[in-house]
């Protein structure tokens, strides 16, 4: 029986949350996924979550009322899988503080906005960093509050260009964690849908998806 996915898009359009959910959409049917895709946070209200191996929100900036929060993350402990990236699920709930617990993380600033930056990889030989060496970015360089409990994969530094005072700060770009039984990823890359064109940041993404599911064999992607 395929592995199912739900992927619920909206908010900020400047993230372009249609057309992004659409590309992992197919992503994850590439990789043998049943995927159900809605706009908004209804479904979160509506849907038996438990049945999903896998949930990627991709909504930035909205809003959810308690008990949908509740069923999320209840559903999260019990072993479905939280993936997601960049502003779609490091920005979504800003006054949810327990979805931000889950998330391992919170937006809170890309001093800059759009420039040029490195991605270094922290552990390369980690399943879902393995082949892929660090690479130039150019995006919003995201300036996170994190989980200090958080398993870091991917880093980068901050140079004090736009913000003298964070000079040298090194800030987790690529992250997995546990929520209960379920596996959490996050990327903070990919602003927009273009950004898929870059195949790091696709394959980073890509096996984060992957190993997020509840039923990806560890053995295979790492706990």
């Amino acid at each position: 029986m395929s592995a199912k996915a739900l992927i619920f898009y909206g908010g900020w359009e400047g993230h372009e949350p249609e057309a992004c959910a659409a590309i992992v959409e197919e992503m994850l049917q590439a990789e043998g996924f049943d995927v159900r895709s809605e706009a908004g946070v209804a479904v979160l209200g509506e849907a038996d979550l438990a049945r999903f191996d896998l949930i990627v929100p991709m909504c930035t900036q909205v809003s959810i009322d308690q008990a949908s929060l509740e069923r999320l993350c209840t559903a999260i402990e019990a072993g479905t899988g939280l993936a997601g990236f960049h502003g779609g699920m490091g920005d979504t709930f800003r006054d949810a503080p327990a979805y931000q617990f889950m998330a391992g993380g919170q937006w809170v600033a890309h001093p800059g906005d759009i420039l040029d930056y490195r991605v270094e990889i922290a552990q390369p030989q980690h399943p879902l960093m393995e082949g892929i060496d660090d690479f130039e970015y150019r995006s919003e360089q995201y300036f996170l509050h994190v989980d200090p409990g958080n398993e870091v994969l991917a880093t980068t530094t901050f140079d004090g260009s736009h913000a003298p005072w964070i000079a040298g700060t090194v800030m987790p770009v690529v992250w997995t964690r546990r929520h209960g039984r379920g596996r959490v990823f996050y990327s903070a890359l990919g602003h927009q849908a273009s950004e898929f064109t870059n195949p790091q940041m696709r394959e980073i993404l890509r096996r984060g998806l992957v190993w997020a599911s509840r039923t990806t064999d560890s053995r295979e992607t790492g706990t």
